[in-house]
């Protein structure tokens, strides 16, 4: 979808459309969700700082979001997958892979099946969307930012490895800020460039990821569309009004976290064995730290008192902390004790 969460706002408030929107909070500790396509012209992204985003475009009107109403578009979305395929794999409210193959509308062509969804995704929602087809997963997703907003692109088996080629490492599916500086020291730019390293090369410098990288520099991925994605964390962060310095008082909004995780977990049965700490300093540097058990944890207590071990590790704070998170992780189906507190929904 284009500009997701910022489309529906337009849609919904015609005094927004044409304008500048960030879906968000406009205080000074606020973070853009989303950004329509007029905030993009300045250089307005998500997860940026809404004061560097007001400064960025004067003009800039915050709206608060409203994410049931995107869960709920997200579902009439959805529906309209379900109509031309059972293999759908969501990644996101407003992204999904799917395998159309094989497809319940017996089309042959998939730049037809893209056309025809998007055209009914207007006609339900009112919303654009975009559409990358390719006979991979790597390359669908890269197709998929070609022609945005309100187009759709494809990669042929032709054209793949010469596409992948000619294109920088730092917009690839996959590489992060720091993946790609780490390939620009090694001599990195270019998919061609990522081509001309080995196996083993790769993954000396980048371990389990190594084979991928391998792989998707000659246009190959083999990944299946899973349609039934498993949730590999569950995790839940807070940005303060003002940095903390105090241990007390961190822990304080530490046990907040893990209370909402827990009942997260709690309600669908599920647990885990890894905790990972967040901790971001006033200057934006952060930091994880992140401990693994045998058993699963059985109680909230368990965690918050990991958590708070972890935390202590790291105490006296080098600066102020803006922000603390908390994510679980080796997730798995086991009972855990009920919790008083209302779900958090993720």
């Amino acid at each position: 979808m284009d500009a997701f969460y910022a489309s529906v706002e337009q849609r919904d408030n015609p005094d927004l459309r044409g304008k500048p929107v960030a879906v968000g909070g406009a205080a000074a500790r606020g973070v853009v969700a989303a950004a329509s396509y007029e905030a993009r012209k300045f250089g307005v992204h998500s997860a940026m700082p809404s004061v560097t985003a007001a400064r960025k475009c004067p003009d800039l009107i915050f709206v608060r979001p409203r994410f049931e109403v995107y869960k709920a578009v997200s579902q009439q979305i959805r529906e309209i997958f379900a109509e031309y395929t059972p293999l759908i794999e969501p990644l996101s409210l407003d992204e999904a892979y799917l395998d159309v193959t094989e497809n319940l509308k017996d089309m042959p062509i998939a730049t037809e099946i893209a056309l025809e969804i998007r055209q009914k995704i207007k006609a339900v929602t009112g919303l654009n969307a975009s559409a990358g087809i390719s006979y991979n997963k790597f390359l669908a997703k890269m197709a998929s930012d070609l022609n945005k907003p309100n187009g759709q692109a494809v990669i042929t088996p032709r054209n793949g490895p010469a596409f992948v080629e000619q294109l920088p490492v730092k917009k690839f599916h996959g590489v992060g800020p720091a993946t790609a500086e780490k390939m620009h020291r090694l001599g990195i730019h270019t998919g061609g460039d990522l081509k001309t390293k080995s196996l083993s090369f790769l993954t000396d410098h980048f371990g389990k990821s190594g084979p991928y990288f391998y792989g998707i520099a000659r246009g190959i991925d083999n990944r299946q569309v899973k349609p039934d994605r498993v949730r590999k964390s569950i995790g839940s962060e807070d940005t303060f009004a003002a940095d903390i310095s105090d241990l007390g008082a961190a822990k304080a909004e530490l046990a907040l976290l893990v209370g909402k995780i827990w009942a997260y977990c709690g309600a669908r049965n599920m647990t885990a064995k890894t905790v990972t700490l967040k901790v971001k300093y006033s200057d934006f540097q952060q930091i994880t730290r992140s401990r693994t058990q045998t058993l699963c944890f059985v109680n909230e207590a368990e965690v918050l008192g990991v958590s708070e071990s972890l935390l202590e590790t790291v105490y006296p704070f080098r600066k102020g902390v803006r922000l603390l998170g908390v994510k679980l992780s080796s997730l798995s189906e086991e009972a855990t004790e009920p919790s008083a507190q209302l779900p958090l929904f993720m």
